[in-house]
């Protein structure tokens, strides 16, 4: 394939919520290792960077995988700094490469072709889009924190498979290219387009309860014929 991807996986030492997250086992393996089993079975991903502040993640990593090993620098560390200066520390180190993917090590049911089906869209529709990002639709009735309406009028309750969708970022995937990003500062560009994926497979592992639904899902999986194949 002429047009391949460097995938960005930004992995953190500390967790607020689940302490030791990304080396935690789930369904026999550490949390980090699904998203980079997914990227090694992605055609389009040519390289793997892991952007890191924990020489535990690092070393587990590489005794595993083809990766290489950003270790990220003090002053992008911590639980407040911007994922889009995490990307930039990346694109600084990688001088080559126009093709970036960035996801993350929380979201652990994320398949191969779910991801090589958005490359695909976004590489055939660039001319209009400058990035793509992963998204979860909704069809409910959503208030804002005042209890106003957001989506729907109260004195008109049509059904909710008839509202306007509301489209959630979903922290899956993001695909943009090193000209992209250099205008903009950011992932997601001025000409954004959304994908939207399978609300199951965007789970994202913050807290215990998104943590034991993964589990059930992945012994779902297992107990469905060719389930514990899908990567």
């Amino acid at each position: 394939m002429a047009d391949r991807f460097t995938a960005l996986v930004p992995m953190k030492g500390h967790s607020e919520r689940i302490p030791g997250k990304n080396l935690r086992p789930l369904a026999g393996r550490p949390l980090c290792f699904h998203v980079l089993d997914m990227l090694q079975a992605v055609p389009a991903v040519e390289r793997i960077v892991i952007n890191t502040d924990s020489e535990e993640i690092a070393a587990a990593c590489r005794a595993e995988f083809a990766v290489t090993i950003h270790e990220r620098p003090g002053e992008i560390r911590g639980d407040m700094v911007s994922m889009n200066r995490i990307i930039a520390d990346d694109l600084d180190r990688l001088p080559e490469g126009e093709f970036f993917l960035q996801t993350h090590a929380t979201n652990p049911l994320l398949s191969a072709v779910t991801l090589s089906a958005a490359v695909a869209a976004w590489l055939g529709d660039r001319e209009r889009c400058d990035s793509l990002f992963s998204v979860t639709r909704y069809q409910g009735r959503f208030y804002d924190r005042a209890g106003g309406p957001v989506n729907h009028d109260p004195a008109e309750l049509i059904r909710t498979q008839d509202l306007a969708p509301l489209y959630e970022e979903n922290s899956c995937f993001y695909l943009f290219s090193r000209t992209s990003f250099a205008a903009t500062g950011r992932r997601i560009g001025t000409a954004p387009r959304l994908y939207e994926i399978d609300r199951l497979e965007a789970i994202d592992i913050d807290d215990e309860q998104d943590w034991l639904l993964a589990e059930a899902l992945f012994e779902l999986q297992r107990r469905t014929p060719g389930g514990e194949n899908r990567p």
